[in-house]
């Protein structure tokens, strides 16, 4: 992945939120951006998903501008763990599912299991076939991050965004994630926005981002 010269701004009337970003994110490599709130962290991520595009450079995988490809094939390539899972008002098996649509009944479980959902899962009465609520609601926070690692894991794409896929947890559930999370980014091109350190100290590189600049890219170590 390279960010090649990237400027961009949500608004003519805003100012740039990213400033001639330059990063190179070499494949099966692991990266955590960090900085403060409203240093363009979340915004490098939605440049990759290409939710927007950028207004100077370019964003590249394999070499290849993003902008060329049709957004099916990126979202194809990525798989994304955000902050606040989106989930429906369907069954877990369902809500699963929906990370790779033609999996089976029994790909589903197993991810299920790797993301540790299998545990609580297990104790409802309607086990796979309960219904979630309207956004997730009868699940915990710790439950919901679950769900949305185990869709993950079941799309098992080559690139893996995390986006504070951990900042709302207790230890207990952030522990079961920790662990899920190492099992998903296996052999996988992962970016990382982390506030905690437990979630980055084992990233090949920490960039640390602040005005839509990098100040620092080295390791935790370093």
């Amino acid at each position: 992945i390279e960010f090649r010269n990237v400027s961009f701004k949500y608004s003519e009337t805003k100012p740039l939120a990213i400033k001639n970003l330059n990063i190179v994110i070499p494949a099966n490599s692991t990266v955590a951006l960090v900085g403060r709130s409203g240093s363009g962290k979340t915004t490098i991520a939605n440049l990759l998903l290409r939710s927007y595009d950028p207004n100077e450079g370019g964003v590249f995988i394999d070499g290849v501008d993003i902008r060329d490809v049709t957004q099916e094939s990126l979202r194809n390539t990525i798989s994304f763990v955000p902050q606040e899972p989106v989930l429906f008002h369907r069954t877990l098996m369902e809500n699963i599912r929906y990370g790779r649509r033609d999996a089976s009944d029994q790909e589903v479980i197993t991810a299920a299991k790797l993301a540790h959902c299998h545990e609580f899962i297990d104790t409802l009465p309607h086990q796979y076939d309960t219904f979630v609520g309207e956004r997730g609601i009868k699940l915990s926070g710790g439950e919901r991050q679950r769900v949305a690692i185990a869709r993950a894991i079941l799309r098992n794409a080559p690139i893996l965004i995390l986006d504070e896929a951990t900042s709302s947890l207790d230890s207990h559930s952030e522990a079961l994630i920790q662990d899920a999370l190492a099992i998903l980014m296996k052999g996988k091109t992962t970016i990382a926005i982390a506030h905690r350190l437990s979630t980055i100290k084992e990233m090949d590189r920490i960039i640390v981002i602040d005005d839509g600049k990098v100040i620092e890219d080295c390791s935790h170590g370093e």
